[in-house]
């Protein structure tokens, strides 16, 4: 996939999902959150990559939650499912950091990430994605942290300070400093929000209509792992348009001067991992395992990212006119109904750093015009060089597909 599919605007993106499960000899099961069910179940849970470009997306890799305290620390019942003693409790960002690492590591990159709150919470998983450069939009939870300005920084100790008592560790905050607040109080309460204009953006045409969300805006800073300012960050928040109930907070390591639409078009990005999940179950089986070894499941989540990749390899191929899964025209398919919501140009334009920026956008302002055709992707999807290469596997994968 890193040589057929790699694009400089790609996303990746991170979620887990759950397999509802009786009884207590399955592997990793115990009772929690299953997102299949939307509720506390028992269920075991698997973390999963997906990758998606323009045009393709897919599931990249997948593991198996291992629980703490009714898995990882009852060894006995761990040797009796199959998990071998190398297999051992990791957080759920960890895992999502390794899948990470491996897909890189095999030659696949990211211009982006973005995940959900329960990733996006985790302080030192923020901070590694920094650390690596990683460009990332990441949802956070109301009670996230983060200062609206800056706060001063004492590098050394003053005169004033030189008196008896427990010596102070530097470099520290300054005690006169704003302190850092929670991002549904800075939505309420901050001047500097409160100056900004809620601006109208269409995400994507979605099953009930075209999808509207007003958003803010601005600038904030982080704490790093000593408490202290680190560099500039996006906060964005976004409400319904028809619901403003519904709030929705992210952040984002992204260079400054980076777009809202940018960082809304990926923001929003992560309903295709949801799509990947419920095509890899309903169409190619992935809950369906009934096996109860740790190592038989994962094989079972492994050859189903496999099999997800072929389909969407195949979807891509033949297709032909027809729409593509989110029910938009395809890249030789115009729609005059669509063609605002639509832009058959690359996933992002051109911001700066390649290597590190998203390049893109899908979500465009109301107030904006009409989005133009561009002629750089009206050629075939697959190059001419591979002309040959999908002739001789077209009758074999014909074959596999009926």
């Amino acid at each position: 996939m890193a040589r057929r599919h790699t694009h400089r605007h790609s996303v990746g993106v991170i979620d887990e999902t759950g397999f509802a499960k009786k009884g207590k000899k399955t592997a990793c099961v115990q009772r929690q959150h299953c997102g299949a069910v939307g509720k506390l179940e028992n269920c075991v849970v698997s973390v999963h990559l997906g990758y998606a470009t323009l045009d393709f997306y897919t599931l990249v890799d997948g593991e198996l939650y291992l629980p703490e305290e009714t898995w990882h620390e009852d060894r006995q019942r761990c040797r009796q499912a199959g998990i071998g003693e190398d297999i051992v409790y990791r957080p759920k960002w960890q895992m999502a950091l390794e899948q990470y690492h491996r897909a890189v590591g095999n030659g696949l990159r990211f211009a982006w990430l973005t995940f959900d709150e329960g990733y996006g919470r985790n302080g030192p998983f923020l901070r590694e994605l920094d650390y690596l450069g990683q460009n990332y939009v990441a949802e956070v939870p109301v009670s996230f942290m983060a200062w609206t300005r800056r706060p001063e920084v004492l590098h050394r100790r003053h005169d004033r300070d030189k008196r008896l008592g427990r010596r102070k560790k530097y470099p520290r905050l300054k005690v006169k400093n704003n302190p850092r607040v929670e991002v549904r109080n800075i939505l309420r309460y901050s001047p500097a929000m409160r100056d900004l204009k809620w601006q109208d953006y269409y995400v994507k045409d979605g099953s009930k209509g075209p999808m509207v969300w007003q958003v803010k805006h601005m600038t904030v800073y982080l704490a790093d792992e000593h408490g202290l300012p680190s560099r500039p960050y996006h906060l964005l928040v976004a409400r319904n348009a028809l619901d403003h109930t519904q709030i929705k907070y992210f952040i984002s390591n992204a260079p400054p001067g980076t777009s809202t639409e940018i960082l809304l078009r990926v923001a929003f990005t992560r309903w295709i991992i949801e799509r990947a999940f419920e095509d890899s179950k309903t169409e190619l089986g992935m809950d369906h395992f009934e096996v109860r070894k740790f190592r038989s499941i994962q094989r079972h989540l492994i050859l189903s990212c496999l099999s997800h990749v072929f389909l969407s390899e195949f979807c891509l191929r033949y297709r032909g006119e027809k729409p593509r899964p989110d029910a938009m025209p395809g890249p030789h398919r115009s729609s005059e109904a669509l063609s605002d919501l639509v832009s058959r140009r690359a996933l992002f334009p051109e911001t700066g750093r390649i290597d590190r920026c998203a390049i893109g956008l899908n979500a465009t302002p109301k107030q904006q015009g009409r989005s133009q055709p561009s002629t750089a992707y009206n050629q075939a999807i697959t190059c001419d060089r591979h002309k040959t290469e999908e002739h001789k596997q077209m009758s074999l994968e014909l074959l596999i597909a009926l």
